[in-house]
């Protein structure tokens, strides 16, 4: 009887742990490189070789090339230095191009001893020395000039505001090989990422002024992406067909100016009526809002690298897909992409966090794993560590996720890497669904604006299993769309999705036939459990009479419970509950002991001068409703 008791008990242990749901670490795994001591690699770029090994160029003005890279023991050695801050590599006809803060150089190993011996500048820009004046690229252009990004300078009024001191600052540009500049789009602020999708360039930026939130960006010539820095330059207004004077009163933005002409304090005159960058459009044709839009502190914080998984299949489901790094959060988010209107737009996912460092530039191995070149720099990032090169690895499992996520006339398909369970498909509790956008002003990024919940009539389920149509009311041309599917379950093995939450930017909605109510399923199951009477509790006195019981002071709310309050404001983006981030912990802070209203006023108003160790201003955020400042903080302080 014993032994029949322990089989069934060790029976239920192994059932119940194969229902546990695997998380992202259970399919892809991190794997540190080894790096010989001495190296302090913070990479700005990470480029493949024809001969396998990769090429790595660092923050500090070196390039290394890394010799078997997928072994356990890759060998270093030094390509180049004496370069200025290389934040982008690229391989071409035996040689490597980079671009450096002002110039980008050929570098050519003509004697074959394994060393640059041979550094050509290609063209050189102008650049005023500015240290926010960072240059990424290159990538290769069909037509084989080279592409290449200048970040704007900060400004010296407010240190949130950018500035195109230098005229490629806050552009994107091109360059011949024989050295000539051709200035291609324009309105960009902080452009880390660059990256070829077939055969058309695409841009990541980062939150910031005029910029509400990260996002993706389809490159297009003579078009205009947001921040009006660069509308300060003649060529540029040329570029985009209106000027700058044009633009701020069109977003009826006050100015003032100092003795040599440069923008103070931009305000806004009409800020009670939140602008949005896509009503920008209808003005001037050349504005091109995001083909999908990163919400920020969710989807990362400083959007870099983008790189599309051509591995076919080696490196997971998601062939032909994208993958975005962020700098600040130390992961990598991925990307469904699709045309609809002859316009770009498209899904977005949590994929890979807990890099140790702030992910820079990825590129793919021979062998389908992917290399992860990290910095955090100036910057900060999640990752404890200043540096990484790291490895990430597909395990070969397929995990439960949406595969893909298309826009509907009426809604959204879904496709997912496995069958999923019918009866929680047909559930409409297992859905949630809202759309919100961002603000297109002066100030430093936005808060989430024009929120609304989103119903959800009814589902339609493919006959595999693998597809579900998704009406919803309210559909917002422009507008993000977030739908949770915290309720779905696959039909197999009972799992919850990896990343249950998908963000879709929904910039057309797409012509062609709705669904009818009769195709259409789906009801709201009622939980089957009671709700308890309410009473009024009673202790018993030494006299033997009932008397209300003394009310108990409520729990401190905890991680958990405020935690949707810390994305929706994008407080996780900085701050972490046990550790340093861009900001201090959430623990830190409590060990000051403000109280609740000191401590909100602070958030609306912050004083630089009280965290003099962090280099990052946080911005006000007086945006943030009373209520939700208050359990934030009273979240706070419960960790004293």
């Amino acid at each position: 009887m014993k032994k029949i008791l322990i089989a069934s008990l060790l029976l239920f242990s192994a059932s119940s742990f194969a229902q546990e749901s695997p998380k992202e670490e259970d399919f892809y795994k991190i794997i540190t490189l080894p790096v010989p001591e001495g190296i302090l690699l913070e990479v700005g770029g990470v480029e493949m070789l024809p001969n396998g090994s990769v090429a790595l160029s660092t923050r500090r003005g070196d390039i290394w090339i890394v010799d078997n890279p997928t072994s356990t023991k890759p060998y270093f050695r030094k390509f180049a230095s004496g370069l200025h801050e290389i934040l982008g590599l690229l391989y071409k006809d035996g040689s490597l191009y980079c671009a450096q803060r002002g110039e980008l150089t050929k570098l050519t190993d003509s004697n074959g001893d394994g060393k640059a011996d041979k550094y050509e500048t290609i063209h050189a820009w102008d650049i005023s020395g500015h240290y926010h004046e960072y240059s990424f690229g290159p990538k290769l252009a069909s037509d084989g000039k080279f592409f290449v990004s200048g970040n704007v300078a900060f400004g010296d009024i407010e240190w949130w505001r950018g500035e195109s001191r230098a005229k490629t600052r806050g552009t994107i540009f091109k360059v011949s090989e024989d050295g000539q500049l051709e200035l291609y789009a324009a309105g960009v602020r902080s452009p880390a990422g660059l990256g070829m999708i077939d055969g058309e360039l695409f841009y990541t930026d980062n939150q910031g002024d005029w910029i509400g939130s990260g996002g993706l960006w389809h490159v297009q010539k003579g078009k205009f992406y947001g921040n009006p820095a660069s509308l300060r330059w003649k060529e540029v207004q040329d570029l985009v067909g209106f000027t700058e004077d044009e633009f701020y009163k069109e977003r009826d933005v006050r100015r003032e100016r100092d003795a040599s002409g440069n923008i103070l304090k931009p305000e806004n005159k009409v800020e009670e009526v939140p602008q949005t960058f896509y009503e920008l459009k209808s003005k001037f044709p050349n504005v091109q809002p995001p083909a999908v839009w990163l919400p920020h502190g969710i989807l990362g914080i400083s959007n870099s690298e983008i790189l599309v998984d051509h591995t076919g299949g080696d490196f997971g489901p998601f062939s032909g897909q994208v993958f975005i790094g962020d700098q600040g959060q130390s992961k990598i988010m991925r990307v469904f992409l699709e045309k609809v209107n002859g316009e770009y737009q498209g899904a977005a996912w949590d994929f890979r966090s807990g890099f140790q460092s702030g992910v820079l530039r990825m590129t793919f191995a021979p062998d389908g794993s992917m290399f992860v070149g990290e910095t955090n720099r100036g910057w900060g990032s999640a990752g404890d560590a200043a540096q990484g090169f790291q490895r990430l690895i597909w395990n070969g499992k397929i995990p439960f996720e949406m595969l893909t996520c298309k826009a509907m006339p009426d809604g959204f398909e879904i496709e997912f890497t496995m069958p999923i369970d019918q009866k929680s498909a047909e559930n409409l509790n297992s859905y949630s669904v809202r759309s919100f956008i961002y603000k297109h002003h002066p100030v430093y990024g936005s808060p989430q604006i024009h929120d609304k919940n989103l119903k959800v009539k009814g589902v339609k389920l493919s006959a595999d299993r693998k597809k579900l149509r998704i009406v919803i009311d309210g559909l917002r041309p422009y507008f993000i769309h977030e739908l949770n599917l915290e309720g779905i379950r696959a039909e197999q093995n009972a799992w919850s999705l990896v990343h249950p939450t998908v963000y879709y930017t929904l910039n057309h909605i797409p012509d062609g036939q709705k669904l009818s109510a009769t195709e259409i399923k789906g009801t709201a199951v009622a939980s089957k459990t009671p709700a308890p009477a309410k009473t009024t509790p009673t202790t018993v006195s030494p006299d033997g009479k009932n008397q209300p019981a003394v009310a108990k002071q409520p729990a401190a709310p905890t991680f958990a419970s405020v935690k949707p309050l810390l994305q929706k404001h994008t407080c996780l983006s900085c701050h972490d509950p046990e550790k340093k981030m861009i900001g201090p912990s959430f623990k830190e802070i409590a060990k000051r002991k403000y109280t609740n209203a000191k401590m909100i006023s602070l958030i609306k108003s912050p004083k630089a001068e009280n965290w003099p160790d962090y280099p990052a201003p946080m911005p006000p955020m007086s945006h943030v409703p009373q209520g939700d400042l208050e359990k934030i903080a009273t979240y706070i302080n419960s960790l004293k």
